[in-house]
């Protein structure tokens, strides 16, 4: 790699739900962009996330958790997304949790086979392997299984071996032309991010209470003398849902509001007027037109 020379290239993030793709985007980026939270799934769309360092642009796609059951549209659609976002790019991560495989790890393993040469694999959480002689083992045997371009051990949330997995990138990058400027983290627009905000903190908050079926429509966005004001609808399928988000006298979806606006008002670095609604349309997680309408998107 020639420092006279610019490199650019597309890193797509894969693996099974709740791996820890996501957290490994925001601290690769050391920018929270993708919403995290410890429910399988979270991520429902590719996000695109840009690092440039010098003559290096590295773009990286996180994508949702590639899953067996495709219940209904959204978890169709997921799917598609992920499949998608490995298509035409430089670089594969596939993030693998600990040293546990699974039948779903075993179905992102066969999509790849034979697709990619820059194939990378990333055990992630490797902090929390309390017996580090297991490691190497299963470091042949998924060499053996995957015969990966590398194998790169890390812990993305403690910022643990990030610099050897971004080393590894880097040497694969092709000789190109910045597609992004370079103070760009991502190209995914203001509303889509303040959308996915309070979408975490719902998850976050109700993840054990709540289903699935629960999208955020950003109805207004504006800015007046230096602040946002930001109109938020929740959307849930069921009555029931719609008295859990918004809780005894409304508590619940106040505390909701406060930890998302906190979340906002550092990343677009303003003051953030937030309102939130809750309303019920049944069926909206099974409705293609429905998730076309949401930003649900091929």
């Amino acid at each position: 790699m020639s420092d006279d020379k610019s490199y650019c290239g597309y890193i797509a993030i894969v693996g099974r739900p709740n791996v820890g793709k996501s957290t490994l985007l925001n601290h690769l980026i050391q920018q929270k962009i993708s919403i995290t939270s410890r429910k399988p799934q979270t991520t429902r769309h590719n996000i695109t996330g840009v690092k440039t360092v010098d003559n290096v642009q590295m773009i990286f796609v996180d994508t949702p958790g590639m899953h067996k059951k495709e219940s209904n549209a959204v978890n169709r659609y997921m799917n598609r997304a992920a499949n998608s976002a490995t298509q035409g790019v430089d670089v594969v991560l596939f993030v693998v949790d600990r040293l546990i495989w699974t039948e779903e790890d075993e179905m992102v393993a066969q999509k790849l086979k034979g697709q990619h040469d820059n194939v990378l694999v990333v055990i992630n959480k490797a902090d929390k392997i309390e017996d580090k002689s297991t490691l190497i083992p299963y470091i042949a045997e998924l060499n053996e299984r995957l015969q990966p371009a590398a194998i790169i051990p890390l812990s993305a949330l403690k910022n643990l071996n990030l610099d050897e997995l971004e080393k590894a990138i880097r040497e694969r990058l092709p000789e190109g032309e910045h597609m992004f400027p370079p103070d760009q983290i991502t190209d995914k627009s203001s509303r889509f991010l303040a959308a996915e905000l309070v979408r975490e903190k719902i998850m976050r908050q109700l993840g054990a209470e709540l289903p699935y079926q629960v999208t955020v429509d950003i109805e207004e966005f504006k800015e007046e003398r230096g602040i946002f004001h930001i109109s938020a609808l929740i959307l849930v399928e069921r009555e029931g849902q719609k008295r859990i988000i918004i809780g005894e006298g409304g508590s619940r979806l106040k505390s909701i509001g406060q930890a998302a606006r906190v979340d906002m008002e550092k990343l677009f670095d303003t003051k953030v007027m937030l309102k939130l609604w809750v309303k019920v349309k049944t069926g909206w997680s099974d409705d293609d037109r429905a998730l076309r309408n949401l930003g649900y998107l091929e």
